[in-house]
């Protein structure tokens, strides 16, 4: 399995399919790379696309930092191995590390396309209704995590995956215990509450892209206002289904930007 040694000892597993113009898929703390098959499948038609364990999951080293920064610079190191021109899809808080790279990389990232949840900090949930906007519960997930690992990927799978009976979410919630660290997993949740990527966020002004797929009971629709006010030059585009069970609707926004036509 290809991967990618970091100044630190860390190695990064990775894997590419197809050819074409580079992607990159940047996974949030409790994504799994198989519930990006269909997106994966969809772009290798006609693209590079580029998967990656994050270090602390997967095949990766199971060990940190877990700051947004390193994962930034790990980040950086595998679209380079991609090549430049490259466009990041990212979901969750893998956006302020896309953001930070695509702000001091232009050269590598064409794009930053994310795929829910809060782009670039909490601070765009402020005014909102949705789960993350409030600090008790936060805090509470938080704990959660740290001492239940499966517990908390239990909330997480059930208010996100509406469609999973009983035995789909043990399913997920077994796979996601198994992909993720704990340290890792609470690590990267609280630098997503402390960080703020917004500077970055308004430097990459309409490179960056968020679908907002709506009905994510932890990112409210009125997120989205926000975010315009925060981030007034980046594209916010509704689309009707997400990456998973619509992925053409995502390749579709991706090969504008890359400008590949099927």
């Amino acid at each position: 399995m290809p991967k990618l040694t970091r100044p630190d000892g860390v190695e990064i597993h990775y894997e590419a399919r197809g050819e074409g113009p580079p992607v990159v898929i940047a996974l949030g703390i409790f994504s799994l790379p198989v519930a990006m098959t269909p997106l994966i499948d969809e772009l290798a038609s006609d693209h590079r696309v580029i998967t990656y364990d994050p270090r602390g999951a997967g095949a990766s080293t199971r060990t940190g930092p877990y700051d947004t920064q390193t994962d930034a610079a790990d980040l950086e190191a595998v679209v380079e191995e991609a090549g430049e021109g490259a466009v990041v899809v990212c979901t969750a808080n893998a956006t302020y590390a896309a953001v930070r790279v695509a702000a001091r990389r232009p050269d590598l990232v064409t794009a930053v396309v994310s795929t829910g949840g809060a782009p670039v900090g909490v601070q765009t949930t402020t005014g909102a209704e949705g789960l993350a906007a409030s600090q008790s519960v936060r805090d509470a997930f938080l704990e959660l995590l740290r001492n239940d690992l499966r517990g908390a990927l239990r909330t997480i799978v059930t208010d996100l995956n509406s469609q999973l009976d009983e035995d789909g979410i043990r399913e997920r919630v077994s796979l996601q215990a198994e992909y993720l660290s704990q340290e890792g997993a609470v690590g990267r949740l609280e630098a997503w509450i402390d960080d703020d990527a917004s500077a970055e966020g308004r430097e990459i002004g309409d490179r960056l892209w968020m679908l907002n797929i709506g009905g994510n009971p932890w990112f409210s629709d009125e997120m989205v206002v926000t975010t315009r006010e925060v981030l007034p030059d980046a594209h916010v585009e509704d689309v009707e289904d997400g990456p998973i069970s619509r992925p053409d609707i995502a390749a579709g926004v991706i090969r504008s930007l890359t400008r590949v036509r099927t």
